[in-house]
């Protein structure tokens, strides 16, 4: 997902939620407050494809097969310069 993509979601209620919770918990473990930047930057590497898969699916799918359209893309243009 691209930078422009992730900034929707933050716009999402249920997604703050879950960022604070993921803030909550990790500060817990650390000891110390790891601060909300980190907290939104580690939920959305790592949580965000998977909380939209599963809430909102056919947003998923429609990010998908546009980026994967540019994946295979990306793949043709460099296999085509190797030969």
């Amino acid at each position: 997902m691209n930078i422009m993509e992730l900034r929707k979601l933050l716009k999402d209620k249920r997604v703050v939620e879950e960022i604070n919770k993921h803030l909550w918990i990790e500060s817990q473990k650390a000891g110390y407050s790891i601060g909300i930047e980190r907290a939104t930057d580690e939920w959305l590497r790592l949580y965000a494809e998977g909380w939209l898969k599963y809430h909102e699916p056919a947003k998923h799918s429609r990010m998908y097969q546009r980026n994967g359209k540019k994946a295979s893309a990306k793949k043709k243009k460099t296999s085509s310069k190797r030969k």
